[in-house]
């Protein structure tokens, strides 16, 4: 089951419908762990009712990933999104959300979307360097993503969008390029997908012949952590970071090559509460206790205690995290030498452009 922000999602994948492209880097049988058929509108309605009963909820949101659904024929369109009307009627249903391209955004497809009352589209922008973009295929520019931004935006539906940094011919300056871009468009909120290589591919061809070298976990953890940091002064949440795990993608002909985790996000996050840790330690020597909100106890500490290892490499111990429910989500209070000194994430960390590292 999924849940965003508290809310429950009732998933259904298109993989591939409607898209005419074939992406450098693209598989969304191995990355959405689906086949792509369509639902009909009984399997479509048994599923809500199942997530409905299991979650014990009132309301649930519908969202269709993958292909490109604005794409499909508008019949089928209509045929996927006419069997939740009566649930939205009745408050089963809050909200519906769909994936598709930039290029695949006109008046018609929009006259649809506001009849059968979808709630947000989110785009698989990719980039916004049309050198990138080319690069992988994609078929589409940046200029494809402001008009559907502003098309959408007119039409009263939220917009999010989907970013890929490391794609052939990316740096870790372009991917915060782009992300600047497209939070000077108002988006809704973020997703942030590190390349990775998948079996079968182009992209795992050109990897095969040396031709394009993925990014390292660290490094798209550490490029992670600055694009997070820069969404999150931005105000615009990031409901995702990297690809969700299916057995498929961790399967032997899934992920090749490439920063692919499980836990990705974790690792990001980590990376963040590791440079607060430092900013605020005012010695780098002896015990240090440190102070977080209950939920992230464990991603202070870092996976299989990864900070303490590299706070203990530079002298320091860290003795304890504690919960402190008084702390913000994004809050962290350390103790040391007798001095507690509290900082926050957001509005207490800078990175310097050139180096990455915070300042």
């Amino acid at each position: 089951m999924q849940r965003t922000a508290g809310k429950v999602i009732v998933p259904f994948f298109i993989s591939h419908g409607g898209c005419p492209h074939s992406c450098l880097f693209c598989d969304q049988r191995r990355i959405s762990g689906s086949t792509g058929e369509l639902p009909s509108p009984e399997e479509i309605r048994e599923k809500i009712r199942l997530y409905l009963d299991s979650s014990a909820r009132e309301s649930v949101e519908v969202a269709f990933y993958g292909g490109s659904f604005t794409m499909l024929p508008l019949h089928r369109q209509r045929g996927l999104l006419a069997p939740l009307q009566p649930l939205l009627d009745s408050g089963r249903l809050s909200a519906i959300r769909l994936s598709t391209r930039p290029d695949a955004i006109d008046p018609v497809t929009i006259a649809l979307l506001r009849e059968l009352r979808v709630t947000l589209v989110e785009l698989g922008v990719q980039s916004m360097d049309d050198e990138v973009l080319a690069a992988s295929g994609r078929g589409h520019n940046a200029a494809h993503t402001v008009a559907a931004f502003s098309m959408l935006t007119a039409a009263g539906i939220a917009v999010g969008g989907q970013l890929m940094p490391g794609l052939p011919g990316d740096t870790p300056s372009g991917a915060l390029r782009s992300l600047r871009a497209l939070l000077k468009l108002n988006p809704a909120c973020l997703r942030i997908y590190p390349t990775v290589v998948v079996e079968g591919t182009e992209l795992a061809r050109l990897y095969s012949s040396g031709d394009y070298s993925p990014l390292s976990l660290d490094a798209a953890v550490s490029l992670g952590a600055r694009l997070l940091h820069t969404a999150l002064g931005a105000a615009v949440p990031v409901i995702r970071m990297g690809l969700q795990a299916t057995d498929l993608l961790s399967g032997p002909r899934g992920v090749v090559a490439g920063p692919y985790h499980p836990a990705f996000r974790q690792l990001v996050e980590s990376e963040l509460c590791y440079d607060l840790l430092l900013k605020l330690l005012h010695q780098r020597v002896g015990e240090v206790t440190v102070g977080a909100h209950p939920s992230w106890l464990s991603t202070v500490i870092g996976q299989n205690g990864a900070t303490r290892n590299r706070l203990k490499a530079q002298g320091v111990r860290l003795e304890k995290v504690l919960p402190d429910p008084g702390s913000s989500l994004h809050e962290l209070a350390v103790t040391c030498g007798g001095i507690t000194r509290k900082g926050n994430i957001v509005t207490d960390l800078q990175y310097c452009e050139a180096e990455g590292r915070h300042v």
